[in-house]
C-alpha cells in the first residue's frame, strides 16, 4: 500500500468514528493550549519586568543610603540620610569617576499640591537638570529646569502626567501655577507617561530644583542629604568600573575602612533584572509542567482509541493479511491514524492558545501574554510525537495478529 493510500484510509477510519477522534483530539488540544498560554504568561511577564525594571534608566547604578536605628530599632535601607549633596559633586568628579558618564540625585517626601480649587497629594521631588537623561524621561511639552534655575533657586516645577490630570483635568498646563507648603510654582513641564517602576508610580509626582526643594519644601530635614543617587554608566561594559570607583569614593568620603561597615548600598539594573528573570524562568517551567501533564493524559487517550480501534478492526486486519498485506503496512497504517490524530489536536490547540493570548490581557488588565513561535511550532511537533509514540503499542499489537486468528474472531 502506498503512502497516499495510507492517510486516505486513515482519514477514512478517523471519519467514520468522529465523535469518538474529537474525544481524543480534545485531551491534545487543551494540553497544547495549556502549555502555549503558561510560556506566553511567562514571556510577558519577563518583558514587563524588563520594562519596569528599564524604565529606571540605562545602564544605571543606584546609590541608596544605610539604615538608621531609632531607640534601638534599626530601618531598613533608605532610612538614614547618610548621602548628601557633597557625595553628588564628587561622583560628578570626572577624576574621582572616570567611568560615571551621569549622575542626577533625588530627594523626595509625599507632600500635597493645589491648583485652583483642586488639591492632590504626591510625590514631590527635588532633583537636578540632568535627570532626564539618567532617568531616561521625556517631556510631553515644556521644558526641564535648567543650571540656572538650580543656581537662582527658582520657584518652577515640571509635573508627571498624572499630576497634571489630576491638578487641572489634562496635561496642557504649561505656565500655570501650583502651590505647596504656601509657595507658588510655575509650571514650566509635563514629562511624558512612563508607567510605574518597583517602588513607585513614575507619572505620579512634580519635580522641583535641588535648590528650590531644600529651601522651600525640605527645610526640616536635612536640607543637605539627598534620598537616592543615580550614576549612569557610558555603557554595560563600564558599569563594573563605575561601580567600583563609586564605591570606593563613597566609602573613602565616608571614612569607612571596610566595605562591610558601608552606610550606603549600590545596585544595578542588570541585577534586579537578572533575578526578576531568574524567579520568571522558574515558575514558567513550573506552570509548564504542570501543564504538560494533560498532554500525556491525551496521550493515554489516544493509547486507549487506538486499541479499540484494533479490537474493532480485528476481522479487516485479518483479511487484509490473507491478501498478503506485510505487517509493516498494518504498523504504518494504525501509526498514522494515531500521527493524524496527534496532529489535528495540535493544530486546534495551536489555535486555541493563540487565541487565548488575545483575550487573556482584556480579560486581565495585568496579564501580559507573549506569543512565542518557537512554543507554537514545538507543541504542534510534540502532539504529533504523541500520537506517534502513543500508537506504537497498537500498531504493534495489530501487526503481529495472525490472519487465521483475526478472521476468526467475532
Amino acid at each position: 500500500m502506498k503512502w497516499l493510500d495510507t492517510f486516505r484510509t486513515g482519514l477514512e477510519s478517523i471519519r467514520s468514528h468522529r465523535l469518538r477522534s474529537a474525544l481524543t483530539c480534545l485531551g491534545i488540544l487543551i494540553g497544547i493550549a495549556a502549555v502555549i498560554l503558561t510560556v506566553g504568561l511567562g514571556l510577558g511577564s519577563q518583558r514587563q519586568v524588563g520594562a519596569s525594571i528599564s524604565s529606571l534608566g540605562s545602564n544605571l547604578l543606584i546609590v541608596s543610603p544605610g539604615s538608621a536605628s531609632t531607640n534601638g530599632v534599626r530601618g531598613g535601607f533608605g532610612s538614614a540620610t547618610t548621602l548628601t549633596t557633597s557625595d553628588v559633586a564628587a561622583l560628578r568628579d570626572s577624576v574621582n569617576c572616570p567611568d560615571i558618564a551621569a549622575v542626577s540625585a533625588v530627594k523626595q517626601s509625599s507632600g500635597s499640591l493645589t491648583a485652583g480649587d483642586n488639591n492632590w497629594t504626591t510625590q514631590l521631588v527635588g532633583t537636578d537638570p540632568s535627570f532626564p537623561i539618567v532617568r531616561d524621561r521625556t517631556l510631553a511639552s515644556g521644558r526641564f529646569f535648567t543650571d540656572a534655575d538650580v543656581a537662582d533657586k527658582a520657584d518652577v516645577t515640571v509635573l508627571g502626567s498624572e499630576t497634571a490630570s489630576e491638578l487641572f483635568g489634562s496635561t496642557n498646563v504649561v505656565g500655570s501655577s501650583v502651590t505647596s507648603n504656601g509657595i507658588s510654582f510655575e509650571v514650566i513641564g509635563v514629562l511624558a507617561a512612563a508607567g510605574s517602576d518597583s517602588t513607585s508610580n513614575l507619572d505620579d509626582q512634580a519635580l522641583f530644583p535641588m535648590s528650590t526643594a531644600a529651601r522651600d519644601l525640605f527645610s526640616g530635614s536635612s536640607p543637605n542629604s539627598v534620598s537616592t543617587i543615580y550614576l549612569q554608566a557610558p555603557d554595560e561594559a563600564a558599569l563594573s568600573a563605575a561601580y567600583q570607583e563609586a564605591n570606593a569614593l563613597l566609602l573613602n568620603l565616608h571614612q569607612i575602612a571596610s566595605a562591610d561597615s558601608a552606610d550606603f548600598s549600590i545596585s544595578s539594573q542588570q541585577a534586579l533584572l537578572s533575578t526578576a528573570t531568574s524567579v520568571s524562568k522558574t515558575l514558567t517551567v513550573l506552570l509548564t509542567g504542570i501543564a504538560a501533564l494533560s498532554l500525556l493524559v491525551g496521550g493515554i487517550g489516544v493509547m486507549n482509541i487506538m486499541l479499540v480501534s484494533v479490537s474493532e478492526r480485528t476481522r479487516e486486519i485479518g483479511l487484509r493479511k490473507a491478501l498478503g498485506a506485510a505487517p509493516s503496512a498494518i504498523r504504518r497504517q494504525f501509526l498514522v491514524e494515531a500521527m493524524i490524530l496527534g496532529l489535528t489536536g495540535g493544530l486546534l490547540g495551536a489555535a486555541l492558545g493563540i487565541a487565548a493570548a488575545k483575550f487573556v490581557p482584556k480579560l486581565v488588565s495585568s496579564a501580559a501574554v507573549v506569543v512565542s513561535p518557537t512554543a507554537v511550532t514545538g507543541s504542534i511537533a510534540i502532539a504529533v510525537a504523541i500520537g506517534l509514540v502513543f500508537g506504537v503499542y497498537p500498531a504493534v499489537r495489530a501487526a503481529r495478529l495472525a490472519p487465521i486468528d483475526a478472521l476468526r474472531s467475532e
